[in-house]
């Protein structure tokens, strides 16, 4: 599909597609990415009982309603595509919204959407090493944003099947964990961490709940459902995420927990010997996959936001009104994410090259 649209297109605009479930599933489908399955051991390290487990991932999901709340009433207040964009260009003018298209353009959002490719990648080779990890990554960074740009609709409904499944293989672990029943063993002793540390890395599997804020165009009856939204969502991640520590901690013990360094694999085992680490990859590539395709459909929203408004943008200002996407906008998105991925080659240099961004304008947008 050609960039540049026909003249029918340049008249389109966000049209409101995604009705409260496929909002809902926007969000779960990136906060539930791969981080509770990393960062649930190191957590348990901050912590001093199975109870201090439980709470700290309450607390985590409260601090996240609290952001999401504020998100929501700026997006009820000004429902346009863009989300961070609109709030900084209307509290410190156009230069901000400008800086924050810019750096979600080249930096941020290419950046995100890497690393997340990476960690689909990651588990991907684990079950067939037929590609390698960059070739991995940059197949699910195209195919899903071919995906997008075809129509909103092939989007947004691949991303309520890839919620739907991670949903579904986090309850099967729960159940596995269960059926399985208590298999405490010694385990080493591990280094503690701090209890600050701790709440970083439950934060960050909480990452993802402000997304909604860049398609609020786009959300069906927005004055109710974009304030349901993003507490729907956050409410069945966070009862995802306790049943999920939960079943770690009644599986493994709470030692156990803490000294794992395949915590979701180790629970599946205990009743799927010869399979359970292959599923739980599965897993985790499906969960990874559904982070991916909602950064990409929420991610060319802002690009599409600064277009509109600024000249050196304005290419990526075009909606597609046949496919109801910027296509524009997605086009050049996945093609700087591929090229990051060439270009850092790895999930830990991914992150290290968004972070300072991100935070910054994190920072930018609450006051």
């Amino acid at each position: 599909m050609i960039c540049v649209p026909d003249i029918a297109s340049d008249r389109g605009a966000p049209r409101r597609e995604l009705s409260l479930p496929d909002a809902v599933c926007l969000v779960v489908g990136i906060i539930i990415g791969v981080g509770v399955y990393q960062m649930a051991p190191a957590v348990v390290r901050g912590v001093g009982s199975g109870t201090g487990v439980l709470l700290i991932w309450i607390l985590g999901g409260l601090l996240s309603l609290c952001g999401a709340l504020t998100y929501a009433e700026l997006a009820s207040a000004w429902p346009r595509a863009g989300g961070d964009y609109v709030y900084l260009t209307r509290a410190y003018g156009s230069w901000a919204g400008f800086l924050f298209g810019w750096l979600q353009l080249a930096v941020v959002r290419p950046g995100d959407i890497a690393v997340m490719a990476f960690a689909f990648a990651l588990y991907a080779r684990a079950i067939n090493p037929a590609f390698s990890q960059t070739g991995y990554a940059v197949a699910a960074v195209m195919a899903l944003t071919a995906i997008n740009v075809l129509s909103v609709h092939k989007g947004k409904w691949t991303q309520n099947i890839l919620t739907a499944v991670k949903a579904l293989g986090l309850l099967f672990i729960v159940a596995a964990g269960i059926w399985a029943g208590p298999s405490h063993v010694p385990a080493p002793a591990v280094e503690p961490l701090p209890f600050s540390l701790a709440l970083i890395f439950v934060l960050f599997s909480f990452g993802g709940w402000n997304e909604m804020a860049y398609v609020a165009a786009e959300v069906k009856n927005p004055r109710r459902n974009i304030v349901r939204t993003p507490v729907s969502g956050l409410l069945m991640v966070t009862a995802l995420y306790l049943l999920l520590n939960a079943t770690f901690l009644y599986v493994l013990g709470f030692d156990g927990l803490r000294a794992s360094e395949a915590v979701a694999t180790g629970t599946v085992a205990a009743v799927l010997p010869r399979i359970g680490g292959r599923l739980i990859g599965v897993l985790i590539c499906i969960s990874a996959l559904g982070a991916v395709n909602g950064l990409i459909f929420t991610g060319a929203h802002i690009s599409y936001a600064a277009g509109k408004d600024h000249a050196l943008f304005r290419l990526l200002g075009r909606w597609n009104s046949k496919t109801g996407t910027p296509v524009c906008a997605l086009l050049l998105q996945g093609g700087l994410a591929v090229v990051l991925i060439l270009l850092l080659g790895s999930f830990i240099d991914a992150i290290v090259y968004t972070a300072p961004a991100v935070y910054t304008f994190y920072c930018a947008v609450w006051p």
